[in-house]
């Protein structure tokens, strides 16, 4: 029996993708291996932090890094520490920044979910733009008052949304403003590691937890040295806003040891693997009625998405035909032991295509391919 299975949990066989809700990565056995010798010892964690902070700085090319309880955490020690900066006396006040300057410009459809961490660092929110996620670069400069601590992005990776982001670099340097960017799941590609702190972005956060498969309670943040040096002040083993957000030493020694091994690894071998479980989905599902399936990569320049794993498999259901919808398929694999999460995507939320349920192969374990496909198969000849 697996842990799981003692504790009266399902399993899941992730087609989905590296979603917090189904705990992100499955780590690899040398970063588990470095989890459990990490256990075996105290250290000092500043010390810890300091050597961490070096290796990160070292593969992405900024001045400094810092491993954080998630991208979240990240996010809430962007906000304070462009807020506090090396003010202890304003670090001791947060997460209440009255009288401080504590403005975070951000586009309004970013404002929410996510960004609310900013929020718990203490900032406050001037939003531009509307919940259609229309906005522009000089609405940006034009919001720009004396209260204004950082211009925040949430990077969806378009060749759009990059070409904006080096915009607002530019304007977040014109005015000596901080742009910091919430790039969690904005891996692969590989190239993002590197270029937006090349570009000029003063903090950049990532996940530890999803193509670095690190610990999923872990995350990267990266940028100006002054900038890291507040958050680490204001975070455990210290005391400040982020002191309840710590990093064991067994999770920040697999964070760095995961972020090592992302660095060095072959990502077309990882490409060209994928490439095999959607072409493998293609022909086991092709002679299923009312099913078609299709190969979907992202094509750049027709401002399509292209982060995170690809390519994945489209399954396009004729609902009224086979008696079912995507959703209610979806919820059948969910209902099995292991349960089976997959995509869907109805309606115009996937550009038109109706009845689609999307397999991902990004997370899948060995074999787990086979799996999908037979599951699947049987939901949809029954």
């Amino acid at each position: 029996m697996s842990i799981y299975d003692k504790l009266g949990v399902k399993r899941v066989i992730n087609a989905w993708g590296t979603m917090t809700i189904i705990g992100g990565s499955i780590m690899p056995r040398e970063v588990v291996e470095a989890w459990v010798e990490a256990s075996k010892s105290h250290v000092n964690m500043d010390e810890l932090h300091k050597r961490a902070g070096k290796i990160i700085a070292e593969i992405t090319g900024a001045e400094a890094g810092l491993v954080t309880s998630g991208a979240a955490g990240a996010m809430v020690l962007m906000a304070a520490a462009c807020i506090a900066g090396n003010d202890l006396e304003k670090m001791t006040k947060l997460p209440h920044s009255e009288g401080m300057a504590n403005e975070i410009i951000i586009p309004r459809h970013m404002s929410r979910g996510y960004a609310q961490s900013f929020l718990v660092g203490g900032a406050k929110f001037v939003l531009v733009g509307d919940d259609e996620g229309n906005f522009t670069v000089q609405q940006i400069e034009d919001a720009i008052t004396d209260k204004t601590i950082a211009i925040a992005i949430l990077l969806r990776t378009t060749l759009k949304g990059l070409q904006t982001l080096k915009e607002i670099i530019a304007v977040g340097k014109n005015h000596g403003i901080p742009v910091i960017v919430d790039a969690a799941a904005e891996l692969p590609p590989i190239e993002n590691l590197t270029r937006l702190i090349a570009w000029g972005t003063d903090l950049v956060a990532f996940s530890g937890g999803k193509d670095i498969m690190g610990p999923q309670n872990t995350g990267i943040l990266c940028g100006r040295k002054d900038l890291i040096e507040s958050a680490f002040a204001q975070s455990c083993p210290h005391h400040g806003v982020a002191r309840p957000m710590k990093v064991s030493k067994e999770a920040l020694v697999a964070c760095i040891t995961a972020f090592r091994r992302y660095a060095s690894l072959d990502h077309a071998a990882f490409v060209q693997r994928r490439k095999e479980q959607v072409k493998y989905w293609m022909e086991t599902l092709a002679n299923i009625p009312h099913v078609k399936v299709e190969r979907v990569f992202p094509d750049p320049e027709k401002g399509e998405y292209f982060a995170q794993g690809w390519p994945r498999a489209r399954v396009v259901l004729d609902e009224e035909a086979i008696g079912l919808t995507a959703e209610e398929v979806a919820q059948a694999l969910k209902d099995r032991n292991p349960a089976i999460y997959v995509g869907t995507r109805t309606g115009m939320k996937s550009g038109g295509v109706k009845g689609a349920i999307v397999l991902n192969p990004h997370c899948l374990q060995e074999g787990e391919e086979v799996i999908v496909a037979d599951k699947l198969r049987e939901i949809l000849r029954a």
